[in-house]
């Protein structure tokens, strides 16, 4: 297949990302980025409950649009080139489906009803049914079925949702017929496949939803029952197989080739998990700690599976045989907050402009109309272009600002669990913080006790896999944070004591998608020769700075500390 394309489809949080590649060079032929109309807007989301849902119609009409921006870019005759497809997604990111696979948000009668739409992998609406789920896991007298996800399971994860969705809505649970992952539901709709043939992901399975092996699938139906029937009813939709990246899920129906401009018949890959498939695109191997960095972080590592009974890893995010690398096993950890927890601290900054110039949006009087607040002689247009400066630009001087605080002279110390922790130990009720405030306590200051807390939580991280016997021998870093903050990858670093390698991509998700298309179109023979050709170059490493190990040894103690306390009074709080 002499100069064949491959498609990867990444759909992250916020928008699908579109990237044809050349699948025997890596050259770049073409991309796309189209956003999710509704999320856009806010909708079907109170982040106050931490209730975060998106309509599947957001990710028809974003692959969509996406589709036809690369199109124009490609041609007809790049376009008639592309010889296979791979999506990766959000995850655990679940929806309720009738019995043909279809969202019940697709239906008239639930095309608002936020349960019947995606639920989106950091909704912590389920707090209360994983919190049962560990509690049974524990107690009922059979299998643990939590011991390869860490040993304890999460509410952002792919049962407790489903118990959540089938208990609170009645509707919903008089409805659903099966329960289907985005990943898994984007291949079965393009292929036209029916659900009782589709290919589930061995990735999501494994890390989100108690799948493995030595359990011959999903936790057993005894098991689900005990929390509620209808679960039981639900694991028999799902069978008992799943499958790697790298496996051919079905062929691109004519219906969908027409709709996407897309040849009929070309193979469409498994689906897999975002963070696990930029793993993959970032041509890691076994030892290397892969850290996945935006809004939150995913820290992945491979090895391999070695001979006799697999030894379980206590506190991560799952351990899952061919879940990032076929043939390799797969540790997933990560942490809840990381970009989240600056864009809240930008958000408090920049409260004021919103509550000021947000007077002057459509609709709302303007100076003119003898109104005594908001931005005088500023007509709507002009505080739009105000704020958005403002915003564009305050990540950027809070970083410039932040690197001349000295933190040997900073009484301040946070805690980065503003959105629960996530690894090691889940715990989504535990809060962040911040210590040591004073009067004299300056904005770019409070940033810097930010970042250093998140990079706190990635020592912990890095520290539980070591002693539980994962050994790591390098760092490679991606994503967003990753290449536009050298602040926060040096703070990191030196938190470590460790080099940090930054990947030179900014599609490393739909990079590492490609190259599953790569080989399920049989372009290379496995993903090992994929990353041997199409793997970005590493475009800068980040030293620690020796100088500053001790003091960072001193202020992780104090982390951990601050830890034990925030635990403790929680405890208190749920009593």
């Amino acid at each position: 297949m002499k100069d064949a394309l491959v498609l990867g489809i990444d759909f992250g949080t916020d928008t699908c990302r579109v990237v044809a590649l050349d699948a025997a060079t890596g050259r770049q032929a073409g991309e796309a980025v189209a956003p999710y109309p509704r999320w856009s807007k806010g909708l079907y989301c109170s982040p106050g409950d931490n209730v975060f849902r998106q309509h599947p119609l957001d990710y028809i009409e974003s692959l969509e649009e996406g589709m036809e921006v690369l199109s124009k870019a490609l041609g007809p005759s790049g376009m008639e080139g592309i010889a296979g497809l791979a999506i990766a997604t959000t995850g655990s990111t679940p929806c309720a489906t009738d019995g043909q696979g279809m969202p019940l948000s697709l239906s008239p009668e639930f095309s608002q009803d936020p349960d019947g739409m995606f639920v989106l992998w950091k909704d912590h609406s389920a707090i209360a049914e994983a919190q049962e789920i560990n509690r049974l896991a524990r107690s009922w007298g059979g299998e643990d079925f939590t011991k390869f996800e860490g040993g304890s399971y999460s509410p952002e994860w792919f049962w407790a949702k489903a118990l959540h969705l089938v208990r609170t809505n009645r509707r919903v649970g008089e409805e659903i017929r099966s329960i289907v992952e985005h990943c898994d539901w984007m291949p079965l709709l393009l292929t036209e496949t029916p659900l009782g043939q589709a290919k589930r992901s061995r990735c999501v399975a494994g890390h989100k939803a108690m799948w493995h092996e030595e359990f011959g699938g999903f936790p057993s139906g005894d098991f689900l029952a005990l929390l509620d029937p209808r679960l039981a009813r639900l694991r028999d939709s799902l069978g008992s197989a799943t499958y790697t990246a790298d496996q051919v899920f079905g062929s691109l129906s004519p219906a969908w080739a027409g709709r996407l401009g897309l040849k009929p018949g070309i193979p469409v890959a498994v689906g897999a998990l975002d963070a696990h498939v930029g793993a993959a695109g970032s041509g890691a191997g076994p030892g290397v700690l892969v850290k996945v960095m935006g809004t939150s972080t995913c820290d992945m590592i491979v090895a391999p599976r070695g001979a006799g009974k697999e030894k379980l890893v206590q506190g991560i995010c799952g351990q899952v045989d061919g879940s990032i690398l076929p043939g390799m096993l797969g540790y997933e950890a990560g942490q809840s907050a990381f970009g989240d927890a600056y864009a809240w601290f930008k958000g408090l900054l920049t409260w004021p402009l919103d509550k000021m110039l947000g007077k002057f949006g459509p609709g709302a009087p303007g100076p003119a109309s003898g109104s005594d607040s908001g931005a005088p002689g500023l007509d709507p247009q002009a505080a739009k272009a105000f704020r958005d400066a403002v915003e564009a630009s305050i990540m950027k001087t809070l970083g410039e600002e932040a690197e001349a605080v000295d933190p040997a002279r900073s009484s301040l110390l946070a805690l980065d669990w503003l959105n629960g922790r996530r690894t090691p130990d889940v715990d989504p009720s535990l809060k962040g913080a911040i210590v040591g405030l004073t009067l004299g306590s300056t904005a770019p200051a409070i940033f810097r006790a930010l970042v250093e807390a998140t990079a706190y939580g990635t020592r912990a991280i890095v520290e539980r896999f070591e002693a539980e016997g994962v050994g790591i021998r390098g760092i490679m870093a991606l994503g967003g944070v990753a290449r536009k903050s050298p602040l926060v990858m040096q703070i990191v670093a030196d938190v470590l004591g460790r080099p940090i390698d930054i990947v030179g991509s900014d599609q490393t998700v739909a990079l590492g998608a490609a190259m599953f298309a790569a080989v399920a179109a049989g372009i290379h023979p496995d993903l090992s020769h994929a990353q041997a050709a199409l793997a970005p170059p590493i475009e800068r490493r980040v030293l620690p700075d020796p100088a500053r190990k001790d003091l960072y040894d001193r202020l992780y103690a104090e982390y951990q500390a601050l830890g034990r306390y925030a635990e403790s009074l929680e405890e208190r709080r749920l009593r």
